[in-house]
């Protein structure tokens, strides 16, 4: 397949680009590519002529959407509304990703594909209204991928690094580290999110809709920082903190794993998260990065 991959620079984005094995991936730069310019992706398109469309460009900084919601709801809803339009008219596959933040966090068993969402804060209510729009705007092309908790080799720029990186750097005070234990949910290696999404995409049993894409098992963050500094040998004290599910009067799902059914029923799924937890340590000590 020939994809149009939309943030290369992203944490997933980045992936999608080293762990490709045989698709033809055009990757523009934001310059060239922008979402929030409907003519730039038809020129895109029209350019390329790709079978599919892969976003992984997001406003995901979750508090700063509180404050930004204009911004948010421009990136996560408007711009994957045209995108989507422009795939349709393309006769291209678009390809969106979503979030655990959709739900509200009231069950206590991994959310299915399709338990009715309720979002708690600005960024899920933005991610939802995008799924909506993409879905609305191209039934027949639309694949709307949620998932939960990403970390990737490229960081986050837009929150300062990833989870897994911070708690590093976090190590290197040597004092006690508090860590919220009210949160449970499904942390994702982008290294393993990327090879599933690219199976995914190809796949010749594939409909449109939604689909969960995460690595397996569930945690809490408290628990995810503990297995992060055992793995790394480290004996870093963590003091589990509950904040009940809140950033200042801002609300987070106090569950909000997700569990993978549509993928797995084509024979997709991924590795428990603390074998990707440890696979993604032992890359990134390989690629040289101070060791905490």
């Amino acid at each position: 397949m020939k994809l149009l991959l939309i943030g290369k620079t992203g944490q997933l984005g980045g992936d999608i680009l080293r762990n490709d094995t045989g698709h033809e991936i055009v990757a523009p730069d934001r310059q060239i590519l922008d979402v929030t310019r409907p003519d730039s992706v038809a020129t895109a398109l029209l350019e390329h002529r790709p079978d599919a469309v892969v976003n992984t460009a997001a406003f995901h900084n979750v508090p700063l959407c509180e404050v930004d919601y204009s911004e948010a709801f421009r990136i996560n809803c408007a711009a994957v509304r045209d995108l989507a339009v422009a795939c349709r008219e393309a006769g291209a596959l678009f390809v969106t990703f979503s979030t655990d933040y959709v739900f509200g966090g009231e069950k206590r068993t991994p959310y299915l594909e399709d338990n009715r969402p309720a979002p708690l804060q600005m960024y899920g209510i933005s991610k939802l209204a995008g799924e909506f729009a993409a879905l609305s705007a191209a039934p027949d092309h639309a694949i709307v991928i949620r998932t939960c908790g990403l970390y990737g080799i490229s960081g986050a720029n837009s929150k300062g690094g990833n989870f897994v990186d911070k708690r590093i750097r976090d190590a290197k005070a040597s004092t006690p580290l508090e860590m919220g234990c009210d949160q449970v949910v499904s942390p994702t290696w982008t290294g393993d999110l990327s090879r599933a999404v690219l199976q995914l995409i190809a796949h010749p049993s594939l409909r449109p809709g939604v689909y969960h894409l995460i690595n397996e098992g569930e945690c809490t963050w408290y628990d995810f920082t503990k297995e992060i500094y055992r793995i790394l040998g480290l004996n870093i004290v963590v003091r589990p903190v509950d904040r009940k599910g809140l950033t200042g009067a801002m609300r987070r799902p106090l569950y909000s794993a997700l569990a993978n059914t549509k993928a797995c029923a084509l024979g997709i799924t991924l590795p428990h998260w603390r074998d990707s937890l440890e696979r993604y340590l032992r890359a990134k000590i390989a690629t040289g990065p101070e060791r905490p």
